[in-house]
Order: structure tokens, then sequence, then C-alpha cells
């Protein structure tokens, strides 16, 4: 009979490391990139704020047409670098060129 202080794991060892008791670092461990290595990812400016030539109209179809993919999503501002600002900016122009039919609601592939 055992008693409250002994161990019901038997003679197994302590388990260690994360889930399922792996070590992440270690023989066979560790795979995939190591983590101490950073990747330097470009950062992405707003055009509008760099630019202030280009303006923002629901009827220049050719700027709008930019920030909307081919199925006539909105791309999103963490892709395409706007600022918040810009980004509701050109959602409504986005919107206002679809009501009067300048872009098209959704792309059907036919």
């Amino acid at each position: 009979m055992r008693t409250p202080s002994e161990s019901t794991t038997g003679s197994r060892p302590p388990r260690t490391g994360g889930p399922g008791g792996r070590d992440s670092r270690g023989p066979g461990g560790g795979h995939g990139r190591p983590r101490d290595r950073r990747v330097y990812h470009r950062r992405k400016v707003c055009r509008f704020c760099t630019d202030s030539s280009i303006k923002m109209s629901y009827k220049d179809v050719d700027t709008l047409r930019y920030f909307v993919t081919e199925r006539g999503k909105i791309i999103p501002r963490r892709i395409t670098g706007n600022c918040a600002l810009h980004q509701r900016a050109l959602t409504v122009e986005i919107k206002r060129a679809r009501n009067i039919a300048l872009l098209p609601f959704m792309v059907t592939e036919s």
C-alpha cells in the first residue's frame, strides 16, 4: 500500500517541458525555425499620408481598384498599409462608387 507522500507515478521521472510532457529543446525536439532569428519585414506606409497628391474620390476608379480584390472585396489595412483614418475614408469612397455602379459589389465567375 502507498502512503500519501509517495508518488503515484512509480519509477517514472517527473514530467518536464510543455504540453504532453515533451521538452522542446533536446534530442529530437525543437523542430522548426530557431526563435532567436528575427525576419525583417518592411513597414508598410499609408499611400495617402506619404503622397498628398493622391486624392481619394469615388470618381477615381483606378485608384480605388488598387484597394479592392478581383472578387470585389475591400482589402484590409494590415495588407495595404493604410492608416486607420484613410482606410475608413477609403471604405466610404469604395461604397459610394459601388452604389453608383462604378465598382462592382462582387464579381461572379462565368
